[in-house]
């Protein structure tokens, strides 16, 4: 049945979730998009993931009493992995309670730099001399001797004539001077200078690009230079706007990646763009569109002008970032699954059809190899995985799910064709994360589901297909070969509330989570025997990944140090629950799972705030040994084998 919910919001985002009555608040937090600090795994032994409770606060555990003074106690601090929601509640989280914050990142990404790094695009106020009888230099060389050495990339003073030069390089030709630091300023541009100068009264604002000229504008400027840093997924598209100055996020907006309408997954979008005459374009153009309008939405949420937006970043597998840039991606879809794209990729943003600054920058991330993609390179980068120094594994799990092995120095990396039951895709009442879509179910004694947006129920997401499944293997509704067992079959033992639920559909059986009356559309929600092989071929996949990596490396799961959990997905999910199927190794404590949140985002973050943390990605790109578990020996009989839930 499903229960009346209740409402907890976080400060200072204002995010609101919508619990059952003892939920967890690290859980909460999880269903409003916040990934906390848990190094723990959530077991109250790091006290990382510390908030205020501002009302609604339940009484503190012995294991709060151990991290928190009587003062602070008294104040409404708690943890948040162990205080149930019980009422309305409003929660404060500190900035330092926030996993993959941008401080934390750069630190663990690269240690060895500076936090922050360079930023790819910065603005410099000038009040340049004018010309006047003896001081006629060209415009472009006053314009540059008022910059500096740091605009223009040098650390040493050089030589004066020769960097006086240098400056207008791309008008008056490079070849004589490639040895030389130069700024390179683009022809339109160039041709609207002179005038520009004068209008200000050569007092303005120089955009700059690593050593490029994007733009001088009236006035000072400084304070309005913003990025947007986009996770291009499978099936959807997260796009986060950025401040260069200061590296604060202002907005997140979110939406379906409208190539789904073509395909589902990466190769029947493959299939599409090369069967059709214009199917790459239709597939780049459609997304180029939604990515634009999730742009449109950041600018209205923080006030913010698009042209004052000059760099765009980009992190999506292989075949995304393909079709982003309307590059065939054919070769991709047959042996040796080939892509074009290599390195990092920087392109004008006009070019691919955006509407932002004029002369603003796309930059999209390196790939390793075949369909692991830059978001992989994202992942490694944003967690700091290539720094591990014990056995590690980065799971990402959506429509294609990447698994990265860090041991011994070693990096491996695969990518497996999960397929969109994640999503909630090709479940009979599937859909995505949504209002409306059951996100988790619990059995206590009797059934209970969570639905989003705390409305009715219309059908379930990913993270309530994983529950259900997880709570009918553990009461023997559903065996370890994935066969729905009918009422006339079930266990003696089987609790009532359960038994009654199991109906016949088609000739089948299923099992009703939501009848008739509680629906919003009036029709049973059900779980059936099509949707739990759609579960065991996506959890097949993943395991079978897992499996062979390590397989690769002689470890045994036991010897993980770690799990890293990541994707927007990967967020939600009960920990226990994706054990009990077998889509993560039972065999390691629970503890050692812990969440990471988007992690394909937070490195398209890094890169648009940071020149070292792109010189890192691509460091990381050409370390990682791209596996082909297709052309492992043992990839059939693994698969086969991995099909099977666990016994227990």
């Amino acid at each position: 049945m499903q229960e009346s919910e209740i409402a907890v919001k976080f400060q200072p985002s204002g995010k609101t979730a919508f619990v059952l009555t003892g939920t967890r608040l690290h859980e909460a937090a999880a269903a409003a998009g916040l990934v906390l600090e848990q190094p723990c795994g959530g077991q109250g032994l790091c006290g990382k993931c510390r908030l205020v409770v501002h009302q609604g606060a339940a009484e503190p555990t012995p294991v709060e009493h151990r991290f928190f003074s009587a003062q602070q106690i008294a104040a409404g601090w708690r943890l948040a992995c162990q205080t149930p929601v019980l009422q309305p509640t409003v929660a404060e989280v500190p900035a330092e309670a926030l996993a993959g914050n941008a401080h934390k990142i750069l630190t663990q990404a690269a240690p060895q730099r500076a936090v922050g790094g360079d930023p790819p695009v910065r603005k410099q106020y000038l009040q340049i001399p004018p010309p006047r009888r003896g001081s006629d230099e060209p415009d472009l060389v006053r314009l540059c001797n008022a910059l500096g050495n740091q605009a223009l990339g040098k650390q040493d003073s050089g030589n004066q004539a020769l960097r006086n030069q240098a400056c207008g390089n791309e008008a008056l030709g490079n070849d004589a001077l490639e040895n030389h630091s130069a700024l390179s300023v683009p022809l339109d541009l160039l041709r609207e200078l002179p005038a520009r100068l004068r209008q200000t009264n050569f007092c303005g604002t120089a955009v700059l690009a690593a050593g490029r000229l994007l733009d001088f504008q009236p006035g000072d400027t400084t304070a309005a230079c913003y990025a947007v840093a986009t996770d291009v997924g499978t099936t959807t598209l997260v796009s986060a706007l950025l401040d260069m100055a200061t590296g604060e996020e202002l907005a997140v907006a979110a939406q379906l990646n409208p190539q789904t309408r073509y395909g589902d997954d990466v190769l029947s979008r493959i299939v599409f763009a090369r069967d059709n005459p214009h199917g790459l374009a239709q597939l780049q153009q459609c997304v180029v569109a939604a990515i634009d309008q999730l742009i449109g939405q950041l600018c209205s949420q923080a006030g913010v002008q698009r042209n004052d937006i000059y760099q765009l970043t980009f992190s999506g597998n292989t075949t995304m970032e393909h079709l982003l840039c309307a590059i065939d991606p054919q070769h991709l879809a047959v042996v040796p699954f080939v892509p074009v794209l290599g390195p990092a990729l920087e392109v004008a943003a006009a070019e691919l059809g955006f509407s932002v600054h004029p002369r603003a920058r796309a930059y999209l991330m390196p790939v390793i190899g075949g369909f692991v993609g830059g978001d992989t390179v994202a992942g490694i980068l944003a967690t700091g995985l290539a720094n591990a120094e014990r056995p590690t594994l980065l799971v990402d799990i959506g429509t294609n799910g990447e698994i990265v092995l860090c041991a011994g120095g070693k990096l491996w990396a695969a990518s497996t064709a999960a397929g969109p039951a994640f999503e909630g895709a090709r479940i009979s009442r599937g859909m995505r994360g949504s209002i409306g879509a059951i996100e988790k179910v619990v059995f206590d004694g009797r059934l209970r589901i969570n639905v989003i947006g705390n409305v009715r129920p219309m059908g379930l997401c990913g993270s309530g297909l994983i529950d259900a499944a997880a709570e009918l293997l553990r009461h023997g509704l559903l065996m370890p070969s994935g066969k729905l067992l009918p009422r006339q079959r079930l266990p003696a033992d089987v609790p009532a509330d359960l038994a009654r639920r199991v109906v016949e559909q088609d000739g089948q059986p299923a099992f009703m989570l939501a009848s008739e009356e509680e629906a919003a559309d009036e029709q049973p929600i059900l779980l059936t025997q099509h949707d739990i092989r759609q579960l065991q071929l996506a959890t097949g996949a993943i395991r079978t990944g897992i499996t062979l990596l390590l397989r690769r490396a002689g470890l045994q799961p036991e010897q993980l140090h770690a799990v890293l959990l990541a994707g927007g997905f990967g967020n939600f999910i009960r920990r226990s629950n994706a054990q009990r199927i077998g889509l993560l190794p039972p065999q390691i404590q629970r503890q050692r799972i812990r969440y990471q949140g988007n992690t394909s985002l937070a490195g398209a973050r890094l890169v648009a705030l940071s020149l070292p943390a792109r010189q890192l990605a691509e460091q990381i790109a050409r370390q990682v040994e791209h596996v082909d578990l297709s052309a492992d020996q043992e990839f059939h009989n693994t698969f086969a084998s991995s099909m099977n839930f666990p016994e227990s």
